[in-house]
């Protein structure tokens, strides 16, 4: 186990230095020059000598290379830099860790919520193959896989806000803020996970031992809930990790919609000033996140399933 957990650490060492050049070689393809759109920012009129002591003071005067190299060398001693427009002067590491738990805790609710609404329906539409609520649950799944989650989060500031006014349109700080990001983030997740959950627990409810349990005259709940349920969540279990990955990446657009002040919102607003250090941040540190939840949902499904063995993947 030890071993392949090294290995794969290994592994995504490539991956994401290959994410940091992507994402620095990207922010310099955008139009417009960072320093200009800095400056305007900040309300100083940009001249030529203003521009050319900015660019000089924050190393954009340097070749594109060395910016990079620059940059690389500091992040292997720890430091991603400073902030050029967002936060001004305040490290970016400092920033990002500050919204981060607001960008975690919404994940967080997302996917408690999609497996609230997913498990329960899965299994429900599995048990009643072929019937109304199957097909039904069937048509919900579809709609909401096919549904935008921007668009999604519109319909619902527009009913429960604007209409209706139970629920405020945007911000941070009570219960009520939470609930409709958290909504819209989550529908589109629990309508993957409700399909797999339902194909999952069909597979199950069709193996020799369901079928023994059957013989045996065991009460059909016992049969789905004591036999079929554990051994059909596994995969369910496991697809959760990845979506919680998924959920850290998807809830930029949430967050811009409903003004959410996490990560994504951060991100968004660097890109718009050409903020390039905390651009760089932000994406590194999500792809950090993200391959390093997928490195605990493999583990976690070795311990799940015992007939999974790492020593066969290392061959």
């Amino acid at each position: 186990m030890l071993k392949y957990v090294v290995k794969r650490l290994i592994v995504l060492l490539p991956t994401l230095l290959g994410v940091s050049l992507l994402a620095f070689s990207l922010m310099h393809l955008i139009p417009g020059d960072p320093a200009e759109i800095i400056l305007r920012q900040h309300g100083v009129i940009p001249t030529s000598d203003a521009i050319e002591e900015f660019r000089a003071q924050a190393g954009l005067a340097n070749p594109l290379p060395i910016q990079y190299f620059d940059w690389l060398y500091h992040l292997l001693h720890g430091d991603f830099g400073s902030s050029l427009s967002v936060s001004y002067g305040r490290p970016v590491l400092s920033e990002i860790l500050f919204r981060f738990p607001r960008t975690l805790e919404l994940a967080a609710v997302s996917l408690i919520i999609s497996l609230l609404i997913s498990i329960p329906l899965g299994i429900l539409a599995a048990i009643r193959q072929n019937s109304i609520i199957d097909n039904l649950t069937l048509i919900g799944a579809s709609l909401g896989t096919a549904m935008p989650s921007f668009w999604l989060g519109l319909l619902l500031i527009l009913l429960f806000s604007v209409y209706l006014g139970w629920l405020p349109v945007c911000g941070y700080g009570s219960i009520d803020h939470i609930i409709l990001p958290s909504i819209t983030l989550g529908t589109g997740m629990a309508a993957l996970t409700m399909r797999l959950m339902r194909a999952s627990m069909l597979e199950v409810l069709e193996q020799d031992y369901i079928i023994t349990a059957r013989a045996k005259g065991l009460p059909e709940k016992v049969v789905i809930w004591r036999h079929a349920l554990k051994n059909a969540l596994i995969p369910v279990i496991t697809i959760a990790g990845l979506q919680f990955g998924w959920l850290l990446e998807g809830a930029i657009f949430v967050e811009m919609i409903f003004t959410w002040p996490g990560i994504g919102k951060l991100l968004v607003d660097s890109i718009s000033v050409r903020d390039i250090p905390m651009v760089q941040g932000c994406v590194l540190f999500i792809a950090s996140v993200f391959v390093l939840v997928n490195l605990v949902v493999d583990i976690s499904y070795g311990l799940l399933d015992p007939r999974v063995r790492y020593e066969d993947k290392q061959k």
